[in-house]
């Protein structure tokens, strides 16, 4: 029986005990925030491997140096990801498609802003390079709007301790469909489309995050969908990789990654996902 940590006790947890437990892999919980830890003694249990790092690196990092086990995905995999900026430079680079994109370092002067937002037809998306689940990302259709928006990301960046001071600058695609596209180990696995209720598009609102009360279905991806992802997950180098995927009638972008992807209900996946995961962790074990 392998032993594996994991490092949050959410769905992801809960959905993944049984089914690997079936394919000789025991879950455990390894509780990294939240909490005191002493630096000399540890508190957790011993494990062969982990289940991707923890998404709070301060702690993670403690956890990391104690557990001492390969990750599925490592701290660079989770750095990467949550780096929108780097993700999208990346993958651009790599001809994979992108939309059209700038990215602002806090401070810039208005002549800055100004062109950043003169390169875009508006209106345009405005978020944060580093935040999750749709956190501070908001629409503007004017300059003067614009330039308010960044003013108000100004007063936040202007506290030292901000570790991130940019933010993106992107097109919008207002009809675009959301879809979420799983990638284990270089293979498409699975994915959802994420949709908001027609009641809640009806009031205006637009960010499909499931967090934020867009609902998701599972979907059957056409083929060069599948290849999109797999190519994203390929160019970043991530083992284990949620892709975000923008369609319209004419174009299909990756519009973000998540290298900590929550693992949705088993019927949204291809049939053999679970023996993909075990044989992606046992295969993370051995290194």
């Amino acid at each position: 029986m392998l032993d594996l940590a994991v490092a949050t006790r959410a769905e992801t947890f809960e959905r993944m005990r049984d089914p690997l437990a079936a394919r000789d892999i025991a879950v455990g919980h390894v509780e990294t925030s939240e909490r005191a830890v002493s630096l000399t003694e540890s508190p957790f249990d011993g494990y062969d491997v982990g289940f991707v790092y923890p998404s709070r690196i301060m702690e993670g990092a403690v956890a990391d140096a104690m557990l001492d086990v390969p990750w599925v995905n490592d701290r660079e995999a989770i750095l990467r990801s949550r780096n929108k900026a780097d993700v999208l430079t990346r993958l651009g680079r790599a001809d994979v498609p992108v939309p059209d994109s700038v990215m602002v370092s806090n401070p810039a002067d208005e002549a800055a802003l100004a062109a950043a937002f003169e390169r875009l037809d508006p209106p345009v998306v405005v978020k944060p390079n580093s935040t999750t689940r749709g956190v501070g990302v908001t629409t503007v259709h004017d300059l003067d709007s614009f330039l308010g928006v960044a003013d108000y990301l100004d007063l936040v960046h202007d506290y030292r301790a901000t570790g991130d001071r940019s933010f993106l600058v992107q097109e919008y695609l207002p009809d675009a469909r959301d879809y979420r596209a799983m990638v284990v180990d270089g293979e498409f696995v699975g994915a959802v489309e994420r949709r908001l209720p027609a009641d809640a598009r009806e009031r205006g609102r637009w960010k499909h995050n499931v967090h934020r009360g867009a609902e998701a279905n599972g979907v059957d991806l056409p083929d060069a969908l599948r290849t999109l992802a797999e190519r994203t997950a390929a160019v970043l180098d991530i083992p284990y990789l949620g892709v975000d995927l923008l369609v319209t009638e004419d174009r299909a972008v990756v519009n973000e990654t998540n290298a900590r992807p929550t693992i949705d209900s088993a019927t949204k996946y291809e049939d053999g996902f679970w023996d993909d995961l075990a044989g992606l962790i046992r295969r993370t074990a051995e290194r």
